[in-house]
């Protein structure tokens, strides 16, 4: 096992043992709390779900509608990392036969995994809400420009509403592979105008932004959330300010910047290194005064990563409910639909678009950063009435 610049254990080869292990774990300083991860699998619905949660058979998945009925278990040793397969009661009786120690780092990951989600900038998460994107930039991938001017941006967030969503996430920075950075004025002037065209417009607003000082503006002029790019990492000021506002976070992952972060993105396992990375966040947030029933984390969606690296986070976006925050995924439009679908023209990208957000919806993730609304909406409508509401 190698370290990663930010001190994580980077997975370059995984044991996978045929079935749970009867005795315990080498974990990093007798610490079963920091060596072991669980992600849900065997992911039910409906009647299936409540009636085998009665028996005992399965968990409530961060108190949604779905449920799980076994994990896959990463464990961190001092030889590597092994990955395990286990029913719940399995996993249970293992943890119990490994020691007292083992049993409780279980059980907490488990409520963890299970417990219900608080309330999320005012929005009950108990399904998937919908953040509506609003681009105040000259230069992002899909919508550059469109929207540059205060009054079309103010209009367009209001359309958006209309059609359905739950949040609306204003930017005035491109953050596309490749950008180059914004002045923290200009960013200024292209976003509070337009939060302030939509205080007004009946959902929480959102400020797309990594810079302290854009922040606490946004926040004094009626945001209610903080969505950051470096997880509030790029500015040493701005889990302080979130704290003060009391502000919600959006914590994303991204591997290097956007001017190189798709040069050759390295991962032995992205959604395990990932949450290594919100580990630390979340913590860091905690110990500044934001609490974790204000956090949200969001895996960073072609944000230093490849297609392989992509396709994988969003089958096993489940991983980041073991952190007890909200799950954002923003994977609207982005390249690697583009490039996995062959549509290079971004705007052309809806059905893949519909199908990342059905997938995130799938694995439990209680907000989708969307471009497209309300034909979004219209999709989780469906998937609803066919399995959740059966």
């Amino acid at each position: 096992m190698t370290i990663g610049a930010a001190g994580h254990p980077k997975v370059t080869e995984f044991t996978r043992s045929p079935g749970m292990p009867r005795r315990g774990f080498s974990l990093p300083d007798n610490n079963p709390e920091t060596g072991i991860d669980l992600r849900p699998v065997g992911l039910v619905q409906g009647d299936l779900a409540a009636n085998l949660c009665r028996d005992g058979g399965a968990l409530p998945l961060a108190g949604g509608p779905f449920a799980f009925t076994a994990c896959e278990m990463f464990v961190a040793g001092t030889e590597g990392v092994t990955i395990n397969f286990a029913t719940l009661g399995d996993l249970t009786g293992w943890a119990e036969q490994t020691g007292p120690a083992t049993m409780r780092a279980i059980s907490a990951k488990l409520d963890l995994l299970s417990r219900p989600r608080p309330d999320f900038a005012g929005m009950a998460v108990d399904r998937p809400r919908l953040m509506g994107i609003v681009n105040v930039t000259p230069d992002s991938f899909s919508d550059g420009g469109d929207f540059l001017d205060s009054d079309t941006a103010i209009s367009h967030g209001r359309e958006l509403v209309a059609a359905g969503a739950d949040l609306l996430d204003i930017g005035g920075e491109s953050t596309r592979p490749g950008s180059e950075p914004t002045s923290p004025d200009a960013e200024l002037a292209r976003v509070l105008p337009v939060i302030a065209g939509l205080a007004d417009c009946g959902v929480p607003l959102s400020i797309d932004t990594r810079r302290g000082m854009v922040m606490d503006a946004a926040l004094k002029s009626g945001v209610s959330v903080v969505n950051d790019i470096t997880a509030l990492g790029d500015d040493p000021d701005a889990p302080g300010i979130a704290a003060r506002h009391g502000a919600s976070v959006i914590l994303m992952h991204m591997l290097g910047r956007p001017r190189d972060m798709q040069v050759e993105p390295r991962y032995g396992h992205a959604p395990y290194e990932i949450m290594q990375f919100f580990k630390d966040r979340v913590a860091v947030c905690e110990q500044a005064g934001v609490p974790r029933d204000r956090i949200a984390v969001d895996p960073g969606i072609g944000f230093g990563k490849n297609d392989d690296h992509n396709l994988k986070i969003l089958a096993e976006a489940a991983i980041f409910h073991g952190l007890g925050c909200a799950v954002v995924i923003g994977a609207s439009r982005k390249s690697f639909i583009g490039r996995v679908a062959d549509v290079d023209d971004a705007r052309s990208r809806l059905a893949g678009s519909l199908a990342a957000a059905a997938l995130a919806a799938g694995q439990g993730a209680q907000i989708l950063r969307v471009h497209d609304v309300a034909e979004t909406r219209q999709a989780l409508a469906i998937l609803d009435g066919a399995f959740i509401g059966r």
